[in-house]
């Protein structure tokens, strides 16, 4: 993989696609379905879900790729491909509150290891470089021309005062309980991709997700953690997270800066 053409297309994509969601975030209406699984899916998701899959496979056609809204189609058999959820955070799109991203993410050998993470309505791109190092874009987000960077770099937290980053739709009482282990300074809640970002620009120190996720869901989100000196483990062992399980599920984990002292299950 060239990782130079791979960081300008996935950053170009990711901002086309953002574009053509905010077009339809910002309509009168937009028609919202139900999955097989009960999970919504407007017009936005399956625009932005085109837009990606045709730029990735023009791009790179012998590398697989599979994307959320047509999992159901592909049977995942390769421990490296590409991996998108063209619109992680539908809840907060039908509901208009800007938590929802783009993402787009590359998995080499089970490991998230390039990744972009774009928030159109919230105005917020990150993403790794060429070289792995994350960086947030700041700017007229140009298709062609990146803007400004700032490297990114998580917090040498304070083990007494932690900065805790929580689902915004799908907070529980089992992820309460885990936070209680910690001596929290103060909460944040986000939707979406979002958290890993805040915890590797350093706005949290520890995110736990003690509920369903789904591979599409957290590998761009993840490869962004990494690229900023974070980690994702398994909430039971503690183990990394990995990538391309058979039904694309996510095992319970926690996302963090490597200096917080984990609490065990």
């Amino acid at each position: 993989m060239e990782f130079d053409t791979l960081t300008q297309v996935m950053r170009k994509l990711a901002l086309e696609a953002g574009d053509k969601i905010m077009e339809i975030y910002g309509s009168d209406s937009f028609e919202v379905k139900s999955k097989s699984d009960s999970s919504p899916v407007t017009e936005a998701d399956e625009a932005a879900d085109a837009i990606i899959s045709a730029g990735l496979r023009a791009a790179f056609p012998d590398v697989p790729l599979i994307t959320e809204e047509q999992s159901e189609s592909h049977e995942l058999k390769a421990t490296t491909f590409l991996i998108v959820d063209p619109l992680d955070g539908t809840k907060e799109f039908v509901q208009r509150r800007g938590d929802f991203t783009v993402n787009i993410a590359y998995v080499k050998d089970g490991v998230p290891v390039r990744g972009v993470v774009y928030a159109p309505a919230k105005g917020r791109l990150f993403y790794t470089t060429a070289d792995g190092q994350s960086v947030e874009e700041t700017g007229t987000f140009d298709k062609a021309t990146p803007g400004d960077t700032t490297p990114m770099s998580v917090s040498a937290p304070d083990n007494t005062a932690l900065m805790v980053v929580a689902s915004k739709s799908h907070r529980d009482q089992a992820t309460d309980d885990y936070i209680s282990k910690y001596a929290v300074k103060d909460m944040k809640s986000a939707g979406s991709s979002l958290k890993f970002c805040l915890i590797a620009t350093g706005e949290a120190d520890i995110y736990p997700r003690v509920g369903r996720t789904m591979e599409w869901d957290t590998a761009a989100g993840h490869a962004v953690l990494t690229g900023a000196g974070g980690r994702v483990v398994r909430f039971d062992d503690h183990t990394p997270l990995t990538y391309g399980k058979a039904d694309y599920a996510n095992p319970f984990f926690i996302a963090y800066s490597p200096d917080v002292a984990l609490k065990p299950a």
